[in-house]
């Protein structure tokens, strides 16, 4: 049986057709839904950098996290995940670098757009290799897409503007909390923790939350793996 990178060719060629679709998905979710949600802010009075945030949490929601938590169900293999969040990353990457930003959602002081994209796959595709279920590397992907959204989408409604109020980090730790207890005690307490980690300022909570909340998952994995087993 020919394999890549230890995945059985078979399982990538069974995979094929759902990754197309989930790829036509993303897509119309960045080009298309975020671009009306940020219209549609603009129209009920939101300021410019307000509607570009609530697009942004609008990607967060119906691409990355939409997509990160149909894995465990729909997928085989990790390779298609992995591409498929290597050619979003680039599709965001180059507006960047050729100042023609997708201005719906693309911010000119920062590119945390592409981190989100990479934070995905890298944690997906490294993980599988781990947990086969993809479990492992999905829990800090929602904590990332879900979570963090749900913060910005509370402080963006009270304040107007991207903020660390605490509002916000109430709102993450609940849904956290509901999102780690699919890994036991061990995914409520790295969603505790990453709530807090969220918090801090000047780094990308793209990459924090995500990568916070693996080092405690992997680590329970190994051993206290009890206290991985799933409250659902």
């Amino acid at each position: 049986m020919q394999a890549v990178l230890q995945v059985p060719i078979e399982s990538i060629y069974a995979d094929l057709p759902v990754f197309v679709v989930l790829a036509v998905w993303n897509l119309f979710v960045l080009f298309v839904i975020s671009k009306k949600v940020y219209e549609f802010s603009l129209k009920k009075g939101r300021s410019t950098s307000s509607s570009m945030y609530f697009s942004r949490k609008t990607i967060h929601f119906l691409a990355g996290g939409l997509t990160a938590l149909l894995l465990p169900f729909v997928a085989r293999e990790p390779i298609l995940p992995a591409l498929m969040a290597l050619g979003l990353a680039f599709a965001t990457y180059v507006p960047h670098k050729l100042n023609r930003r997708m201005y719906w959602f693309q911010d000119p002081e920062n590119i945390y757009d592409v981190d989100f994209t990479l934070s995905w796959g890298l944690i997906i595709f490294l993980t599988w290799y781990i947990d086969k279920s993809f479990w492992l590397g999905v829990i800090p992907v929602l904590f990332m897409a879900f979570g963090d959204g749900i913060t910005g989408i509370i402080r963006n409604l009270k304040y107007n503007k991207r903020t660390k109020a605490w509002e916000g980090t109430a709102g993450m730790l609940v849904l956290c909390i509901i999102i780690g207890a699919q890994m036991g005690i061990a995914g409520i307490i790295a969603g505790i923790l990453c709530s807090f980690v969220e918090r801090i300022e000047n780094i990308d909570d793209n990459i924090t939350v995500p990568v916070v909340s693996l080092f405690i998952l992997v680590g329970a994995y190994y051993y206290f793996p009890s206290s991985t087993v799933s409250f659902y």
